[in-house]
Parts: C-alpha cells; sequence; structure tokens
C-alpha cells in the first residue's frame, strides 16, 4: 500500500525547501509537487534527480492537476498563497490566501477526504476554520484529520529561550508548550511548563520575560524586517511543517506512540481537547479551535494532553489570546459560510 504526501504551493518560499525536506523520507513512497506556477514542474525534475524512496510527480492546474496530484493522498500540506511582505500582518493576507485554501479544501474533499491536511497558509488562525467549514458542506469533515501547523512558535520558543539563557544551542535544549494560535498575542508559549525547567533567572526577571515572550509572538517579523521585502520565515517554517509532517508518518506509518505536537485543531477532534482547552482559558470560552498539545495517531488526533497550572503571568496572555482568536475564528468560518 502507498504512502502519500502531497504539497499544494510547492514552487513557492515555503514549499520548494519542504519538498526537498520530504523527498529525504525513507518512508514515503509517492511525493506528488502542485502550483498554479508553471515552475513547479522544474522543482519536479530537479527533487526528482536524489535517490530517495519516493516516486515524484509534478503538477499544474493544466489537465486536471490538482486532481491528480491529490488522488489517493494520505497527507496534504498546504503552504499556498502569497507571503507577508514590510509592514503587512497576517490578516492582511486574508483576502487573498483565504480564497486560495478555499479551493483547494474544496479539492482535497472531492479527491482524498480522508487525508490528514496540515494547513501552513497565513492566516492559520483563520485558514483551518475555510478548511472545515469547505469539509462540513461537503459533508466529509473529520475534526481528526485537520491540523494548523503552529510548529515554528515551538521551535522559535525552544531558539530564543536556550539564547536568552545563553546556553549553547543543543537541540533541542528545552521543550516549550505553546498554545492559542499562530499570530501575535494569540501565541501563548507557557514557559512556566518547558522541559527542563527553565532557570529563574528568565522566569524571575519580568523584563527579561517579556521580551523572550514578545519575540516569540512576533519573530515572524523579524524575518520580514530582516529579508527587506524579498520575503517572510520561509526556511524556518519549512523546517517546522516536515517537522510535523515527520512526527505525522512516524505515528501513522511507523506506528510509534507518545507522538506529540502542539498543533491549533478544532476542539472536537478528541474529549479532552474542551477539558484541556478548559484548563487553561475556563469554560466560558465558546473557542472552535486552539492549539494543544496532540498526541498523534493512525488516525489523527489520539488524544489531547491537559497542561499544568499557569502563572498569573500567563494567564494574562491567555485572556489577550481568547480576545482576538474569536475573530480570527469567525473571519474564516464567515468566508465559507456566507457563500452559502
Amino acid at each position: 500500500m502507498g504512502k502519500k504526501a502531497v504539497v499544494l504551493g510547492a514552487a513557492g518560499g515555503i514549499g520548494q525547501p519542504l519538498s526537498l525536506l520530504l523527498k529525504q523520507s525513507q518512508v514515503l513512497t509517492d511525493l506528488a509537487l502542485f502550483d498554479v506556477v508553471p515552475s513547479v514542474i522544474g522543482v519536479g525534475a530537479d527533487l526528482s534527480h536524489i535517490n530517495s524512496s519516493s516516486v515524484l510527480t509534478a503538477h499544474t492546474k493544466d489537465n486536471d492537476g490538482l486532481a491528480k496530484a491529490l488522488k489517493d493522498a494520505d497527507i496534504v500540506v498546504i503552504p499556498a498563497g502569497v507571503p507577508r511582505k514590510p509592514g503587512m500582518t497576517r490578516d492582511d493576507l486574508f483576502k487573498i490566501n483565504a480564497g486560495i485554501v478555499s479551493d483547494l479544501a474544496t479539492a482535497i474533499a472531492q479527491n482524498c477526504p480522508k487525508a490528514f491536511i496540515c494547513v501552513i497558509s497565513n492566516p492559520v488562525n483563520s485558514t483551518v476554520p475555510i478548511v472545515a467549514e469547505v469539509l462540513k458542506k461537503a459533508g466529509v469533515f473529520d475534526p481528526k484529520r485537520l491540523f494548523g501547523v503552529t510548529t515554528l512558535d515551538i521551535v522559535r520558543a525552544s531558539t530564543f529561550v536556550t539564547s536568552s539563557l545563553g546556553i549553547p544551542n543543543e537541540a533541542p535544549k528545552y521543550s516549550v508548550p505553546v498554545v492559542g494560535g499562530h499570530s501575535g498575542t494569540t501565541i501563548v508559549p507557557l514557559l512556566s511548563q518547558a522541559e527542563p525547567k527553565i532557570d529563574d533567572k528568565l522566569l524571575g526577571n519580568k523584563e527579561e520575560l517579556e521580551k523572550v515572550v514578545n519575540r516569540i509572538q512576533f519573530g515572524g517579523d523579524e524575518v520580514v524586517k530582516a529579508k527587506d521585502g524579498a520575503g517572510s520565515a520561509t526556511l524556518s517554517m519549512a523546517y517546522a511543517g516536515y517537522r510535523f509532517v515527520d512526527s505525522l508518518i512516524k505515528a501513522k506509518y511507523l506506528g510509534q506512540t507518545g507522538v506529540i505536537e502542539d498543533s491549533y485543531i478544532h476542539v472536537s477532534a478528541h474529549p479532552n481537547a474542551a477539558k484541556a482547552l478548559s484548563g487553561l482559558v475556563g469554560d466560558n470560552n465558546s473557542l472552535e479551535f486552539f492549539s494543544l498539545p496532540v498526541e498523534l495517531g493512525p488516525d489523527g488526533v489520539k488524544d489531547v494532553h491537559s497542561l499544568g497550572q499557569t502563572t498569573d503571568y500567563e494567564k494574562k496572555l491567555l485572556e489577550a489570546c481568547v480576545a482576538e482568536l474569536k475573530g480570527n475564528i469567525e473571519k474564516g468560518s464567515t468566508f465559507v459560510t456566507s457563500k452559502a
């Protein structure tokens, strides 16, 4: 039986390095690339020279290429869309990327409705609800199989904490739970619950703590500014996207247990999701989506793990997150439902 992954938006700044990383997998048997940009055929030709186990195909929208790419897919990764430019927020991208993601979700519903869907396209807080609503309209929504990829926030948290403490970056030195969403103040790193425990010289230093949290929340702006109009965080995002997909591969194909990644999921994905969310923000939140520690299994979300007691500072971060996230989710859902 084949083990097929698909990258939608494979010719882009995230799509190319992500496809390169996936081509190195010794587990996948098939890797399909799709993009509306014709250069994806060249990207496919280039990657097909790599002597790994997966058979690579590349498709444009011509000759029903999207359907061909998605046929028999087990895992679909969506980095498609326009990148952020200087001065743009993730929300500024919404009007363009919402339409792109909606069309791709429709094609997934028609061609591989049981695939795991990993959404990278920003703004994730809104694009994941778009995918959910499209799948609901098609009658194929399975919340256990839909993931917003927030892994870059976890990667940044580990890197920035290590840097702040002046420790050699022995990856991964710190594992920091990051919950909420995937933009600005909705990104909530729970530094008090890091493993191993973070030194009090950071947790007890309010100024330094706020500096690290702000950098985790707005690290994307740092890259956009540094690239000076030439793009956004593409390489680190490709790495983070690959890490998440690799975890899915381990859980789905290799039968590994205890594979846990924080991910932005629909709260109905597992009964423990509502419990974990309630433990963080209380019962009166009415949030449909939230990033939580997800245990992955052969069918997607196997379990959702609760977190410990948050600090007063983290509680304030969570309050700001909930206030912002509600609007983000509604914006995505309404994009689809208003067309009904």
